[in-house]
């Protein structure tokens, strides 16, 4: 009898992460697993003994069509730590135990940095204990943030979105012709790639954002109310792009000057919000102008309907790449994207070990902005734009887009 497959969704979900799971699923079907399972719930869900045969939700071709085309994660998905086996051992003894009890032969996890420390941490037990199970990370993160390859999936799709909000957002704030500065919060923690994408809003139908403020560059708040002053001198209505992650000289989370409740996860990542909307209050105290803050939160992510076909195409193949690589024999590795030309815009995938991308982050290079770090380069443009082109329509019903979802989850 044949192995089976298990695959697993970790992270924040992005619109196209069911593109990578229907590329693992299809391509381990197709290479001979005899069942393809889902972790419902990332392992947190596999610890529970919480997981389903894909063959039993994905039925025929419309299923794994509308697949592609939903956002989110399919499978549900966690946030949960994985400790080192010789801190606590029992729980790699459970998680084996399971897979053995599944006949499992291939793992794949779709994530971002933590999960591919997941990816890491299980392939060097399951090597210590000889097991013959293959462990493969696909890459996921709108964040861009993964180290050894060139983009994440997902990335451009929220990139998209962001240049076409940024585009609408210019167009209400410069209706009126009077003083206004408007603060747009985008999502990114320590690395700026969501905010960057900001600059996709210039073109020859819109003038742009007048700044961009990204995590790679020590945010000074007096600095920043006195360059909106000098800039609504020139111009009235004034739209600025920051990062949720700014930070200060000393470190501190420019969020945090709010004095808000910040949570923090199972990985001590505080929770980050309310970066727009302290500055657009500290604007307003210190300028003669009205204000407004948006926050674009988990809109940027989900946002099915402006998805990148480049991004969907580019998702569905690394899933198919991990499993012909763990089909293969390799493990402990993640698939990386290779760019090989801007014009025309080709892309291919290689493998790496997850050492290099663990606990690793990829940040904005700061040659990438101009002298002054409020604005992106031709470079960045040069690099983002191949990534948000053309468009997977959804599939309408009733005026709505139809996505596919598990009615029946553990």
């Amino acid at each position: 009898m044949g192995k089976n497959a298990i695959v697993g969704q970790s992270g924040g979900p992005t619109s196209v992460i069911n593109a990578s799971l229907a590329g693992v699923f299809e391509s381990c079907k197709s290479r001979g697993a005899e069942i393809v399972y889902g972790m419902c719930n990332g392992v947190a869900g596999l610890l529970e003994e919480r997981m389903v045969d894909l063959s039993t939700v994905l039925t025929d071709d419309l299923d794994i069509e509308l697949l592609k085309r939903t956002p989110s994660s399919f499978l549900g998905s966690c946030r949960y730590k994985l400790p080192d086996w010789h801190e606590d051992e029992t729980v790699y003894k459970k998680l084996f135990a399971i897979l053995e009890k599944l006949n499992i032969g291939y793992f794949f996890y779709i994530g971002g940095n933590d999960s591919m420390d997941t990816i890491g941490k299980l392939a060097e037990y399951g090597e210590r204990i000889q097991s013959d199970i293959r462990f493969m990370g696909v890459p996921k993160t709108i964040d861009n943030d993964l180290m050894v390859t060139d983009h994440t999936p997902g990335y451009g799709s929220a990139a998209k979105y962001i240049g076409v909000v940024m585009k609408e957002i210019i167009r209400d704030a410069t209706v009126y012709g009077t003083k206004y500065v408007t603060v747009v919060e985008i999502m990114g923690r320590n690395a700026g790639w969501l905010t960057a994408a900001a600059a996709l809003a210039k073109s020859d139908d819109c003038e742009g954002v007048d700044m961009i403020c990204l995590p790679e560059v020590p945010f000074n708040v007096e600095h920043f109310i006195e360059k909106v002053r000098v800039m609504q001198e020139k111009k009235p209505s004034i739209v600025i792009a920051v990062s949720e992650g700014v930070k200060l000289e000393d470190g501190r989370y420019v969020c945090e000057l709010a004095d808000d409740v910040h949570a923090v996860d199972a990985f001590g990542h505080k929770a980050l919000t309310g970066t727009a909307r302290y500055l657009a209050n500290v604007v307003a105290r210190n300028l003669d102008t009205k204000t407004r803050c948006i926050e674009l939160s988990t809109l940027q992510r989900c946002a099915g309907h402006l998805t990148s076909r480049t991004d969907i195409t580019e998702a569905y193949q690394v899933g198919g790449a991990a499993a012909k690589a763990a089909f293969e024999g390799v493990t402990g590795q993640m698939v990386a994207l290779k760019r090989i030309s801007n014009s025309p815009y080709q892309c291919t995938t290689e493998l790496h070990p997850i050492s290099e991308v663990a606990n690793l982050e990829k940040k904005v290079p700061l040659s990438w902005m101009n002298a002054n770090h409020t604005q992106m380069t031709d470079e960045f443009l040069a690099y983002a734009r191949p990534l948000i082109q053309a468009e997977l329509t959804p599939l309408y019903i009733a005026g709505l887009p139809h996505h596919i979802y598990m009615k029946n989850q553990k």
